[in-house]
């Protein structure tokens, strides 16, 4: 595969997911700004939102596994030309799939009330939050069958169906859940829980539309050859304890990962709704970039994984490097979109002239996401495709140090308060960015270039 060959195939497995991915924030965006459009009290239904969201996301990262996990495997054993394994590892991770979401919805009392204790919001917005959270968690059977499901087809090197499920679920979900918050005609609506209700539509109907997918694409090459021994053996033939102990360092992972992301929310929401809602705002706005160089990272996934399978070293490194290059262009685009962009964008998610005028403040630091980011989300994928779990942990891990140490010294040193604590959340939130992309740099040569190759065909 020449440079121009191996740019196409990044293009054909990147471009699909980034329209997708610009999809997904859209989502949280309507989310807010039906919630700001509401009437009533603006900051403390913004801030429900977060706090709610938060909850399931620290509930769904833990799992984040599944995709990730599922994806880099599928991809070694696509290149290695090996669909029964393939077949394997969709019965494997879908299994657990269930299984996880099981547990979620027995525990969903305590977990939630557990979290909550950790929360320093409002009694409006714990309310609210509530009534988020246990309408949401009834789709956690879809959700989490859905990160088996996409991990799957990145790694099968299919963006396009991936795309269109990414579209299919963030469509229905944004129209779902204005129709059901504001009404139609004489019906006036369910108000704010008609957000978290058209959410749980949209993640049944995509995992119908995924099953479909696989069913008419994949039945008869892939699975139709399994015999029930094959099935069978998933439990019993050494790789499912290979399989779940790559999982644990990627569960490692996650829980660092949630650490970083709900430690924000939860810091942020002690500093009044004001705060909670301008800061939620802005990394939205901030997490936007993310879905872009996010097509890329997943391109750099299934390649990755794909060259690995065929021990192909050469193809390795070269589709590493056209990878970068891509992603490093995104970011240039996004520094001039944020510059341009920004506050129009925080008017869009809210008319609450008090959330406006506090999130303008932070508008600055939407300028550093994209040379910050770009780095960070790309080794991502690389190392999911390698399947290289071990240092893509420990860099998750080294994050959450960097995050907590600049907060606490920043905060010992400075004594902030409102805007200044915002201000200093956001500085951790790039230094957890920095020390990710220097560790995964570092061990690049070593846990993907060399080890990852040398192993026998």
């Amino acid at each position: 595969m020449n440079i121009r060959s191996l740019n196409r195939e990044i293009l054909r497995l990147s471009v699909p997911s980034i329209l997708a991915g610009i999809t997904v924030p859209l989502v949280g965006m309507v989310d807010t700004a039906v919630a700001g459009h509401l009437g009533g009290d603006t900051a403390a239904q913004i801030g429900a939102i977060s706090i709610g969201s938060m909850v399931l996301t620290l509930l769904y990262w833990t799992f984040g596994f599944l995709r990730t996990g599922t994806g880099g495997l599928t991809a070694q054993a696509f290149g290695r030309e090996d669909p029964a394994e393939a077949g394997r590892i969709f019965l494997r991770g879908t299994g657990l799939a269930l299984l996880a979401a099981l547990a979620a919805i027995v525990l969903q009392w305590p977990f939630f009330k557990g979290v909550m204790l950790l929360t320093d919001a409002t009694p409006e917005v714990k309310v609210l939050a509530e009534r988020y959270f246990f309408i949401r968690i009834w789709a956690a059977p879809a959700t989490m069958s859905l990160m088996t499901l996409r991990g799957w087809l990145v790694g099968m090197q299919n963006s396009v169906d991936s795309m269109w499920l990414d579209l299919i679920i963030n469509a229905v979900n944004i129209g779902a859940s204005i129709l059901l918050a504001f009404g139609l005609g004489s019906w006036p609506g369910l108000g704010f829980i008609g957000i978290p209700l058209g959410t749980v539509v949209a993640q049944y109907c995509g995992l119908a539309f995924g099953l479909w997918v696989i069913l008419h694409k994949y039945g008869r090459c892939v699975f139709s050859p399994l015999t029930r021994s094959d099935v069978s053996g998933l439990l019993h033939d050494g790789s499912l304890s290979a399989f779940f102990r790559m999982n644990l360092h990627l569960l490692g992972r996650s829980f660092f990962f949630i650490l970083i992301y709900i430690g924000f929310t939860m810091i942020s929401a002690g500093y009044g709704d004001l705060m909670l809602a301008s800061g939620s705002i802005i990394m939205q706005l901030l997490m936007f970039f993310s879905y872009f160089t996010d097509g890329f990272a997943y391109a750099g996934e299934a390649l990755s994984g794909r060259f690995i399978g065929a021990r192909d070293a050469a193809m390795l490194r070269q589709s590493v490097r056209q990878v970068f290059g891509w992603s490093a262009g995104i970011s240039v685009l996004f520094i001039g979109l944020y510059a341009v962009a920004g506050l129009p964008a925080v008017r869009l998610l809210t008319s609450d002239g008090n959330v406006v005028e506090a999130a303008r403040q932070f508008l600055p630091w939407l300028l550093l996401m994209p040379p910050l980011g770009c780095a960070a989300f790309t080794w991502d994928g690389i190392f999911m495709g390698a399947t290289a779990t071990r240092a893509f942990r420990d860099s998750m891990g080294l994050a959450a140090v960097a995050f907590y140490a600049v907060w606490y010294i920043g905060k010992w040193l400075l004594q902030p308060t409102g805007a200044t604590a915002i201000h200093l959340l956001f500085g951790a939130y790039y230094a957890h960015l920095l020390l990710r992309t220097f560790w995964l740099t570092f061990r690049y040569r070593k846990d993907i270039r060399i080890s990852q190759t040398r192993l026998p065909a």
